[in-house]
């Protein structure tokens, strides 16, 4: 065992550096120059306290669905449909909120009381869209990326039509989304000028920790991991396979709803159409980077937030498409997963356990 952690090490550093020269070679072959669009995505991460701050509003959102995957992972469950449980939790918040505004205006109801209960009405929004595809799952025998695929499409069919029809601007429906909610009913910032919520970034800590937690430390985390390494084997023992099923997809889509509740309260103060801003997918990069493990997934996700945050000065700068961070980070996510291979393929020839 000690050899295999010596050498985890080093195949996972070979793989960061295989990642950045394939992103090298694509920028070379595209006649940019490498060094330039690195120091420009480090400066456009972290140049000033305002972009670092920025780095943190996206840090959030990709922390808690990251947070979710890993309790679904742990049953040996792809969540692919987390863009759309995202994207229901935000609806439920906007839904909340709209229920409020009038009484928080009228001072009937307590703002910070309106806040905490949308919040609390995303995160139900999104267990309730994740069971759906655990119920698929579990009781119709539909694979879980089917249908959470297919859910994704029908979220985001209704918040369209909600943006267009029933929640339109007056007058006329926009790509901007809804109308924004008043001040009052914003997760507090650090100034009027910043999206950067402090209780937000809380949560995200609390929910990481929380569920590290869970999974590594309680007898339900191990009935998790058991129903995922062999369900049938589990069934034998006595677990009751599809509760615990249900379960990681309810604490899934509690974390995903979560961060749709975050988008909509702290960072764009309505409901827009990409509400979800890709932070599903991102965060099942992030799961599969750190093996599944949640107790390295905050700094890892730290990293694809800058990543992010950062490639938005390529095309200010040099001209170049910011999905260069898209690039960077699937090629360091395919590369630790091949080398990860190699390194067991590697014990194994050797005859040392891995």
């Amino acid at each position: 065992m000690s050899d295999s952690r010596a050498l985890k090490p080093l195949f996972q550093g070979a793989a960061v550096v295989l990642a950045l020269g394939l992103t090298t070679l694509v920028l070379l072959a595209t006649k940019a120059p490498p060094l330039a669009a690195y120091v420009n995505i480090a400066r456009g991460a972290v140049g000033t306290v305002s972009v670092a701050l920025d780095v943190l509003v996206a840090w959030v959102p990709l922390l808690l669905v990251t947070s979710g995957l890993l309790v679904t992972f742990t049953v040996g469950l792809w969540n692919i449909g987390i863009e759309g449980q995202i994207t229901f939790g935000a609806i439920f918040a906007t839904w909340a909120l709209r229920s409020f505004q009038g009484g928080a205006a009228s001072g009937a109801i307590d703002p910070a009381l309106a806040i905490a209960l949308s919040v609390l009405a995303g995160m139900a929004g999104g267990a309730l869209w994740a069971m759906l595809v655990g119920a698929l799952k579990t009781f119709g025998g539909v694979n879980e990326i089917f249908g959470g695929l297919g859910l994704n499409y029908v979220a985001t069919a209704l918040n369209l039509w909600l943006i267009f029809g029933p929640w339109k601007r007056p007058g006329v429906a926009s790509m901007s989304g809804t109308v924004p909610f008043d001040k009052a009913l914003w997760l507090p910032t650090i100034n009027e000028q910043s999206r950067f919520a402090p209780i937000a970034v809380v949560l995200a800590l609390v929910a990481i920790a929380v569920v590290f937690a869970l999974i590594q430390g309680t007898y339900f985390g191990l009935r998790l991991k058991a129903v995922g390494k062999n369900p049938k084997a589990a069934y034998l023992l006595g677990i009751p396979t599809w509760q615990y099923t249900m379960a990681s997809f309810a604490i899934c889509g509690i974390l995903a709803g979560l961060a749709g509740a975050v988008q909509v309260t702290s960072v764009y103060h309505r409901l827009i159409p990409s509400i979800s801003s890709g932070y599903g997918y991102m965060g099942l990069m992030v799961s599969m980077l750190v093996n599944f493990s949640a107790a390295v997934a905050a700094p890892v996700a730290l990293f694809f937030a800058a990543l992010n945050v950062g490639s938005i000065q390529l095309p200010i700068t040099l001209k170049l498409d910011s999905s260069l961070a898209g690039v960077l980070q699937g090629t360091l996510v395919l590369f630790v997963i091949l080398a990860e291979g190699a390194r067991m393929r590697f014990m194994k020839k050797g005859g040392r356990k891995a």
